[in-house]
């Protein structure tokens, strides 16, 4: 897999992460263990994004 695919599937991740973080968010009782969660895993692969971009 080249560097390029990576991120990109990094970034198709993320933005999955997001679509799903955003439903949560939505619900009249979002959970808020759920919603940290999902705020973790998109910071880390923001943080994995960055430093396959930005060595």
């Amino acid at each position: 897999m080249s560097l390029e695919d990576r991120v990109k599937t990094l970034q198709d991740k993320k933005e999955d992460l997001e679509k799903i973080l955003e439903v949560e968010e939505s619900r009249p009782l979002p959970d808020n263990i759920s919603v940290h969660d999902l705020k973790r895993q998109k910071l880390a692969i923001k943080d994995e994004i960055e430093r396959l971009t930005h060595p």
